[in-house]
């Protein structure tokens, strides 16, 4: 599947320092080791509603950490999924009357050309379920093969062969080992937080002939009037949803890589259970450290499609907003926090916006390069884009407020800065 295409990024004297980043699983923040290549893995979009506020806050969040790897010198893969058939997928396209797949494609670009409009720098490999599905077949039969998922009878009018993954016989296979999965490893959650969780997030808890509530399905063999596709032992079906990401990431980055991230609503059961299949799969964690971003509400309510208060990227360009302010509206919030769009906070963002290109223009000689190291400590503890804004407010006040002139030079360097470390266009 193709991806955007991503700016030029400027190259900036000096380096980033050593990257501290808040791991879900520790439980608190960690350094990251800056050698060698870093790898970063974000889950994508269920392709409908795209793109609306939360989905562009975490790609934001997350096209930070590149940058910052990538100031510092770092090589970096990055790889993206898209989960381009999935039950919410198929609903909504029933509900409209859109073929699955015409509602898919459309939203698939629609996402594109927003990420490109956000100046997001776009993954390396961009793999969307279906294409990954003869690489997860097989993958869900080794499983099956070692006593590690097993098939489902059907009851009540759903067909046999249902294969779920079995999380006490994944946890007990992984315990003896260093550096394990056993479920609750990334989110550290009760049983009974972990059914309710469960339960809301695509879970069926309640599916007869299950051997744990919390199991979750890897194939679900055809039903009538779903797509399906050939599976070899599996039967035809299509992939679950945990199982897509790990078999997708163990293919295009290291095992481990460096980072999972993504919206905080994944770190159960998606994160959780992808976290298992990788340990069942290879041996090995699935990534170093797991890192996610707050959500985000419309004036103090959750944000959903069941209350019809969506903030869509598109539709605010459509309105001839730009870009660059919607950025500067997301990087207010520090990523790990919960947060509400605001009219009073857009419009903020555009002042903001316009106040730093005129400073710009009259850049005092000689104060970039204190701002670049602003930015770049900022940045360096835990991804805290606030404290980056603030220290561009401070210098553009005080732009503002030094005698008539510019030093095209600082100019130059202010402004390939905040492109660089905060993908914010001057």
């Amino acid at each position: 599947m193709k991806s955007w295409t991503s700016r030029p990024v400027p190259q900036l004297p000096g380096s980033m320092p050593a990257l501290r980043l808040f791991d879900t699983a520790e439980g608190g923040p960690v350094t990251l080791d800056a050698a060698g290549e870093q790898s970063l893995y974000v889950c994508g979009i269920t392709p409908y509603d795209a793109t609306h506020m939360g989905h562009a806050a975490s790609y934001v969040a997350f096209d930070l950490l590149n940058r910052a790897w990538r100031d510092g010198g770092q090589q970096v893969s990055y790889v993206q999924n898209v989960t381009d058939v999935d039950d919410p997928l198929l609903e909504r396209a029933t509900a409209t009357g859109v073929d699955w797949r015409e509602l898919a494609a459309s939203q698939i670009e629609l996402f594109r050309t927003d990420m490109e409009a956000l100046n997001v720098l776009a993954p390396d490999n961009y793999v969307g379920a279906v294409e990954a599905i003869p690489l997860i077949v097989p993958a869900i039969e080794s499983l099956l093969e070692r006593g590690l998922a097993y098939r489902v009878a059907g009851t009540g009018g759903e067909p046999d062969g249902d294969v779920y993954y079995d999380v006490e016989a994944a946890g007990k296979h992984s315990a003896e080992a260093r550096d394990a999965w056993t479920l609750g490893s990334v989110s550290h959650l009760s049983d009974a937080e972990m059914l309710e969780l469960f339960a809301e997030r695509g879970g069926d808890p309640g599916r007869a002939g299950k051997r744990q509530a919390l199991d979750p399905l890897l194939w679900r063999v055809a039903r009538e009037g779903e797509p399906s596709w050939p599976g070899a032992s599996l039967g035809e079906g299509r992939p679950g949803w945990h199982i897509e990401c790990t078999v997708i990431a163990q293919k295009y980055l290291p095992a481990p890589f460096t980072v999972q991230g993504g919206g905080s609503d994944l770190v159960f059961p998606h994160h959780e259970m992808g976290a298992g299949h990788a340990y069942s799969l290879a041996g090995v964690p699935l990534a170093k450290h797991f890192a996610h971003a707050g959500m985000v509400g419309l004036d103090g309510e959750k944000m959903s499609k069941s209350k019809g208060n969506l903030v869509l990227v598109s539709r605010l360009r459509a309105a001839g907003e730009e870009p660059a302010a919607i950025r500067l509206a997301i990087l207010a919030h520090h990523y790990r926090s919960d947060w509400s769009w605001t009219a009073e906070g857009f419009e903020q963002a555009k002042e903001r916006l316009r106040a730093w290109r005129a400073a710009v223009e009259r850049a005092p000689e000689g104060s970039a390069g204190p701002l670049v190291g602003q930015l770049r400590d900022a940045l360096a503890e835990d991804l805290d884009a606030p404290r980056a804004l603030a220290a561009v407010d401070a210098w553009a006040a005080a732009a503002a407020a030094a005698p008539e002139g510019c030093s095209p030079v600082d100019a130059a360097l202010v402004r390939d800065a905040v492109d660089a470390l905060l993908g914010v266009e001057l």
